[in-house]
């Protein structure tokens, strides 16, 4: 447990707002909490909403992914500008909402390159132009420093999974990419496990010309094809059945949806029942293997109720809990909230039992006017 500092030397209370981007591109989650030092669990979310990228900004992100280099002018430039948007989309967040000000804003960023096997970790979105931008104090690039010690910059949650919902032995993330926390022998751990929402979602708006697969109705109806199935279920990456790990678009893009598409399988149904069906089978086994059986489900995928049914029945756990709305799709913002507060205290907020780093460290660049 990294929190390691005398709780009275905090301030009482912090008004934070925690912005999160996810792979799937959905939209920016912003999400304003209220954070209690010494007792966190005791956390209030105070409004949350996200914002849906209009067409221009989901194509820029996407296209960042083939920007070549890590410090071209075109990413530099995106760099700039996101956080200028972002700092806009604050402003007008809080302004609808007659909200006069807060302590702390804490940003993830969007992630446009993910290689901590190279060393490399990008997230674009500027914190000193959003500090510029709304004049309040900005937490942002929470996982480059972790991959400069050696660790995966990822995932980032766990350690708010821990202070924030002691209640539940597990918590697993059904996000664009799935991951899971849990403790251990009194040492948090976690890891991604499987890509979800990146190639369902993907699917749902290329072949359905929808935004995802509602409730993986589609899903539901498609045969579920064993071949392809089997070979999903082998690649190398599932070997490792315990983290660190970490996964990133570049996995999608270059292996599965190559796989995927030369398959030989032509309807979209039979994909989407074929891959929920994988993804249903690694977070099964992986639950198993924990040795946790209460879950708390949360991310875009817990929507997906055939997704969560097939986790039900491959793991043969009852309590896996869905839990509030509001808990389901802003807690990644939540704990990105959190992470800035606890950063803005010098306390740990990346533990290395979980990302493989040389140690616990507290991470995130302070922007203050």
């Amino acid at each position: 447990m990294a929190v390691n500092r005398d709780d009275t030397t905090m301030k009482e209370e912090y008004l934070c707002l925690g912005l999160m981007s996810g792979t799937s591109l959905d939209g920016v989650d912003l999400c304003l909490a209220r954070f209690r030092p010494g007792s966190w669990e005791d956390f209030e979310i105070v409004e949350a909403e996200t914002r849906g990228y209009p067409d221009s900004w989901r194509a820029r992100l996407k296209g960042a992914f083939e920007a070549s280099g890590g410090d071209s002018e075109e990413l530099v430039q995106l760099h700039e500008d996101y956080g200028t948007y972002l700092g806009k989309l604050v402003k007008s967040f809080l302004s609808d909402r007659g909200v006069d000000g807060v302590d702390l804003i804490a940003s993830h960023g969007h992630t446009v390159h993910h290689r901590p096997d190279l060393g490399l970790t990008r997230q674009v979105g500027s914190g000193k132009a959003i500090c510029e931008e709304t004049g309040v104090t900005v937490v942002s690039n929470f996982r480059e420093q972790d991959v400069k010690l050696g660790g995966q910059g990822a995932p980032l949650v766990p350690i708010g999974d821990e202070l924030l919902f002691k209640g539940y032995e597990v918590c697993l993330n059904l996000g664009g990419i799935a991951n899971l926390s849990f403790s251990s022998e009194g040492k948090r751990l976690a890891f991604d496990i499987v890509p979800v929402n990146l190639v369902l979602n993907h699917y749902a708006v290329s072949k359905l010309g929808l935004p995802y697969d509602d409730g993986g109705s589609t899903a539901r109806e498609g045969d579920l094809v064993p071949a392809l199935l089997d070979v999903l279920n082998a690649l190398e990456f599932y070997d490792k059945a315990l983290g660190p790990k970490s996964l990133g678009y570049e996995f999608v893009v270059d292996t599965i949806f190559p796989l995927l598409e030369n398959s030989g399988v032509s309807s979209t149904a039979d994909v989407l029942r074929t891959f929920t069906e994988h993804a249903a089978c690694q977070i099964a086994k992986t639950l198993k293997g924990t040795g946790k059986s209460r879950v708390l489900v949360t991310g875009g995928g817990a929507y997906n109720t055939f997704l969560v049914e097939r986790i039900r029945t491959l793991s043969g756990f009852d309590e896996v809990c869905v839990p509030d709305p509001e808990i389901v799709e802003f807690k990644e913002a939540l704990i990105f909230g959190l992470l800035g507060v606890l950063r803005l205290e010098g306390i740990n907020n990346c533990l290395s039992s979980v990302t493989g780093a040389q140690r616990d460290h507290c991470s995130g660049d302070l922007h203050q006017k």
